[in-house]
């Protein structure tokens, strides 16, 4: 059932019926809907990218000879916005209850707004239109093939390789003229959510049946666009079953071995993209553990601890590897099936 009802209502409230403040056990951690780039597409429905595909021709000339005329040659791209939506209909009544309907009503809208997160990050590494139209294009899909023209940024470790057990850590950098977010042209950026006060909802419970609810409405229109395939690098393969193997001062080869490539990931950027974006590399909770606990086994400075402030001014503590920071992303998969022909 959709609607919240009085059973639902009695976990929502504290023994003297003022709302509880719920703890979210579902919640994640996506630091990549903190970081990326986002910007109004030039379509209705996302943006046309142009992309070059082939560099003029150049001579060298002699004293009284000419040359041939040369061009350079381009392709376009359309790349599509998806819409995420949900929808709140709250019995009145029962949201007042409690007699404070606006505290209630805001600690379901904690649980809509970590599901709209949770769904976008998910999108944005396995959004694929080709099993569901709605959705936009992910990372996963336009780096799924070593073989591909994109292949020398897709890297691996064999250890993966045939198993449904892996992850991946990504290289993303942030830039207009790199990897960015959209949202369509004329639309507004961002969640956003409408309190559509009280309404009259029909089919309330069964066919023919009415009831007055509040209504909250949700809504994201979001994109992805990699404009040049190398401001992104994949290291897939990560086979999670291992992590469990190191311990104590013991650090198998194969985590050397990630380290390794996500160097060469960092090699495969060029310098300039480097330089004029946001780099970030993303990874979910096992790795990112498995990177602390590599911090503490190494003596070299590649990977440290350091202390970073935030945007309120408040000191936490950040890993980051050859200067990029790593961040955390829990809607990347420990179930991946591994991909082919990884350098």
């Amino acid at each position: 059932m959709a609607n919240l009802t009085l059973l639902d209502w009695s976990k929502r409230v504290d023994p003297d019926g003022s709302p509880a403040i719920l703890a979210n056990l579902l919640s994640q951690t996506n630091e990549i809907l903190i970081d990326m780039v986002m910007r109004e597409g030039n379509l209705p429905t996302g943006e046309r990218v142009s992309i070059a595909t082939g560099l003029p021709t150049i001579y060298y000339r002699s004293l009284n000879q000419g040359i041939a005329p040369s061009k350079g040659t381009a392709v376009q791209v359309d790349e599509g916005t998806a819409i995420i939506e949900a929808r709140s209909e709250m019995d009145r009544d029962l949201a007042m209850l409690n007699g404070n309907t606006d505290a209630f009503r805001m600690g379901e809208n904690r649980l809509f707004l970590e599901g709209m997160n949770q769904t976008a990050a998910t999108g944005i590494f396995y959004g694929n239109p080709a099993t569901d139209p709605k959705q936009f294009l992910g990372l996963s899909q336009r780096f799924s093939d070593g073989a591909a023209g994109n292949g020398q940024n897709i890297l691996g470790a064999t250890s993966g390789a045939g198993s449904s057990t892996n992850t991946s850590i990504w290289l993303i950098c942030w830039g207009d003229n790199a990897t960015y977010g959209i949202f369509p042209k004329g639309s507004q950026m961002g969640l956003e959510h409408r309190n559509l006060g009280e309404q009259t909802a029909y089919e309330f419970g069964g066919t023919g049946l009415r009831a007055q609810v509040l209504v909250d409405w949700y809504q994201w229109k979001l994109g992805i666009v990699v404009k040049d395939w190398r401001s992104v690098g994949r290291i897939a393969n990560q086979d999670t079953s291992d992590y469990a193997a190191m311990g104590g001062t013991f650090a198998p080869t194969g985590f050397t071995h990630t380290l390794h490539l996500m160097a060469r990931a960092v090699a495969r950027i060029p310098n300039g993209m480097r330089a004029m974006t946001r780099p970030a590399f993303y990874m979910n909770a096992s790795t990112f553990s498995l990177m602390m606990r590599l911090g503490l086994e190494k003596s070299q400075n590649a990977l440290s601890v350091q202390n970073a402030i935030d945007q309120f001014g408040q000191p936490q503590a950040m890993l980051s590897f050859l200067g990029i920071p790593i961040r955390q992303c829990d809607a990347i998969l420990n179930t991946e099936a591994s991909v082919p022909n990884v350098a």
